[in-house]
């Protein structure tokens, strides 16, 4: 953090209490007409977001929750025993291929009934938390931070972002108040781009960090002298008088003043900005006039705050707006590891921490090198006690820090590696299919924290307060072309979060979800881009599995208690996709039997149905969303399909699944023609089976079909678009036909051609590069590297 100029104290209040234009801070923004985004007809409307703390629920509520966990089990049971049992009783001899039917049948109705109740089961635990849930005083918090002498290291991932969306994030982060807060961007940019639209947004970003320091440093400045003149004011003398209560009042009008300014100049596009000024940046300010209002009130009054409590809200205000950004590119480093991935972004950085590195420039780049002894390095990477990993789409309300920290400092988490708030989608969004797929993210968040509740949590990337000895319990350390490569975070799978739940647990570390609503993220706007971010979310959950037995036996083995709920819920959030995809599947293609069919599966169904469509309402979106989630699901199929196809290649292959960013365009994101295609032919097989069945009286069957092929028609409309369908299927078919004439790859110039310079960096640095290349024989290998 830049220090101040020393100026006379009545100059600096004067340029102290107005804010800088911060609209403009970040170069390379978008123009005005391009970040506005048309709005649709079924978009949302209300742009309000939902309550901090989630609303305690009602005894009712929670009695209703078990009602819906025990019909669903007792009609499925009474299915099974009076459709399935039953026709194997009244058939003494079955015929192959009914058997077959009728076992694949069930099994299919058991999984998909069992998913319906693990949403069951998360929900009543997510009651029971917001029910016993006691949100910690803000005094407490100040009294907690009052002394605090430990740091957080805020680390942005960052790839291709937009700048005015990675600016927002480093805000959100930069106001949080902590003692040692230190935020690094982690560019994952090619760092030397030739194009020169490409290099414009990679320096802009890059200048964002330099930029929000330089804007907080005035604010920060002042308050920290504040705290300095009230230690020295209270030395000898601790008592408080009206003239020191109206002073520090005066520090947090300034404050509340610089925020509102800077929210007035702040332009405001779509929901995701409109969320960032009110909630982020005036959030931050209502706060801070509150305390105000406290202040004056005991100004006004005989009983004023005793000598800490001033100094400690003094420091309050010092903390909220002092902070060190910088920005850190992997890429620019040969010695780090460049795998395509956010996990190996992190990996990088983290592994760098609590050591001082020196640069060395070899033939291959520029490595770092661990300073021997007492050698100054070139640089240091200061290591702290917890990390903060926060997409960069993402946004942090004001306390996030302070109070997920303060979680994890209580003595009864002291095995807690990780803790979060699941988070919330923006509301107010443009398009349809961003509202239907914010309304099943709110849905998430609920089932997130109740798994909580039954030790089930597994970490959700977008945001997590982490405590680096934990994750130092599971690194993995490997050499890699003579360099040192440590990963804390697995990439194996492009779940990279899911797979280091595991590992944590595997070595007795707990995750915990905060009960409140701290975090957001965006969320896909087209359906282009939303196919990119599920089809990754329905990659690698078959391949963690197998380690999560693994972990089970050994948790076991050190006769800890393990719950059959924990077990299932797990079980269903990995593998879920999986079966719920082939299912469903199975029951659009298949003509079953319709002796098969009964009244109970659609009862035991129900009570999911019902639940999810109270869960929305109280998320702030419609009952009848219920039907747009599950058309969606639907035109969601042959994508979840495809994920989980990507985790059978990579079983029999071994290889990694390249990490694929979601794309965040101005635009339209085109979607690959087969996943456009395949909705309609859900449709057209749909209603062929619906004219099948009525011709052959099967009104079960029937009434399914056309139920499948209304919800998945609609689906089409709103989510993908007519127009848009034949614009994404001709660009798939001029892809397909069009061939890129590859130019011959040619030989490096010093290993070929006699004539060449010689490269000699290359040959001191790298040996003989040919040798595991081809089998030419030495004489040749000599002539050709010039050495005689």
């Amino acid at each position: 953090m830049a220090t101040p100029k020393s100026t006379a104290q009545r100059d600096t209040r004067a340029s102290e209490t107005s804010a800088p234009s911060v609209a403009a801070a970040s170069a390379g923004e978008a123009t005005e007409t391009q970040r506005a985004r048309r709005r649709q007809w079924g978009a949302e409307r209300r742009s309000e977001p939902l309550s901090i703390v989630h609303p305690r629920p009602t005894t009712r509520a929670i009695l209703w929750a078990r009602v819906a966990i025990i019909a669903t089990i007792v009609f499925w049971a009474y299915y099974l025993l009076t459709t399935i049992v039953r026709l194997f009783v009244d058939t003494p001899r079955p015929d192959f291929t009914f058997t077959m039917e009728a076992i694949g049948y069930a099994i299919v109705v058991t999984f998909l009934t069992f998913s319906a109740l693990m949403y069951l089961v998360a929900r009543l635990g997510s009651m029971y938390r917001y029910q016993s849930h006691v949100r910690v005083p803000r005094g407490e918090l100040d009294r907690h931070f009052g002394n605090y002498r430990h740091g957080i290291t805020v680390l942005v991932p960052s790839y291709a972002e937009e700048t005015h969306v990675v600016r927002a994030t480093l805000w959100s982060a930069a106001l949080q108040e902590f003692p040692e807060l230190r935020i690094v961007l982690l560019l994952d940019d090619a760092p030397f781009p030739t194009d020169p639209e490409t290099l414009r947004v990679l320096e802009a970003t890059r200048a964002l960090a330099g930029e929000i320091g330089e804007l907080l440093a005035v604010p920060a400045g002042r308050f920290q002298r504040s705290v300095e003149r009230r230690l020295d004011r209270f030395v000898g003398d601790p008592v408080v008088t009206a003239a020191d209560v109206r002073d520090l009042a005066s520090d947090y009008a300034a404050a509340a003043d610089w925020l509102e300014k800077m929210a007035e100049q702040e332009e405001v596009h779509d929901h995701v900005d409109e969320f960032f000024v009110d909630q982020v940046i005036m959030g931050l300010a209502r706060e801070l006039r509150l305390s105000l209002l406290a202040l004056e009130a005991a100004a006004e009054g005989a009983d004023f705050p005793d000598a800490d409590q001033i100094v400690t809200l003094s420091l309050r205000l010092a903390r909220i707006f002092t902070v060190r950004l910088d920005y850190f590119e992997r890429k620019k480093y040969a010695s780090l590891s460049h795998e395509a991935n956010k996990a190996m972004n992190l990996n990088s950085y983290i592994g760098l921490m609590g050591t001082s590195w020196v640069t060395g420039h070899t033939a291959e780049g520029t490595v770092l090198r661990a300073a021997v002894g007492d050698a100054v390095g070139d640089f240091t990477v200061p290591d702290t006690e917890y990390l903060l990993t926060l997409d960069a789409d993402s946004l942090l309300l004001r306390d996030y820090c302070v109070r997920l920290v303060y979680l994890l400092e209580e003595p009864e988490n002291a095995r807690v590696a990780v803790t979060q708030t699941p988070y919330s989608s923006f509301h107010g969004a443009p398009t349809r299919i961003e509202r239907v797929a914010g309304a099943s993210t709110d849905l998430q968040h609920m089932l997130h924290q109740g798994m909580t509740y039954y030790n089930a949590t597994f970490w959700v990337g977008a945001n997590a307060v982490i405590r680096k000895k934990a994750i130092e319990d599971i690194v993995e350390v490997e050499e890699v072309g003579g360099f040192e490569i440590r990963t804390y975070i697995q990439d194996r799978t492009v779940i990279e979060d899911t797979e280091s739940s595991i590992d944590l647990g595997s070595h007795g570390w707990t995750l915990v979800n905060y009960p409140e609503r701290l975090s957001y993220s965006a969320t896909p706007p087209d359906f282009g881009s939303l196919i990119v971010q599920r089809r990754r979310w329905a990659n690698g959950g078959l391949l963690i599995l197998p380690k999560f037995w693994d972990q089970l036996r050994e948790r076991r083995f050190r006769r800890e208690r393990v719950r059959w709920s924990e077990v299932f819920l797990r079980t269903n959030y990995m593998a879920s996709i999986a079966w719920s995809s082939f299912g469903l599947v199975f029951l659009l293609a298949f003509p079953y039997d319709s002796r098969l069919l009964s009244p109970f599966v659609f009862l035991a169904a129900l009570p999911y149905f019902l639940a999810m469509g109270s869960d929305l309402r109280e998320a702030g979106h419609r009952f009848s969303d219920v039907f747009r989630i599950y058309g969606f699901n639907l035109v969601l199929l042959p994508v979840n399909l495809a994920g989980v196809l990507k985790s059978f290649q990579q079983m029999l292959s071994g290889e990694k699944i390249p990490f694929v960013r979601t794309p965040k365009v101005l635009n339209r994101t085109a979607a690959p023609a087969l996943y456009v295609i395949v909705p309609y032919l859900i449709v057209a097989f749909s209603l062929l089976t619906l004219y099948r069945d009525i011709n052959h009286q099967n009104v079960g069957n029937a009434i399914f079909a056309a139920f499948n092929a209304v919800a998945t028609g609609a689906a089409i409309l709103m989510y993908i678009g007519l127009w848009n369908s034949v614009v994404d299927v001709w660009l798939g078919l001029l892809n397909f036909l069009y061939v890129d004439v590859k130019k011959p790859k040619r030989p490096a110039a010093s290993l070929i051609d006699p004539s060449a310079p010689v490269d000699w960096q290359g040959i001191l640095y790298h040996g003989d590069r040919r040798l595991n290349r081809d089998s030419r024989t030495s004489r040749d290998r000599r002539h050709r590297i010039g050495v005689r």
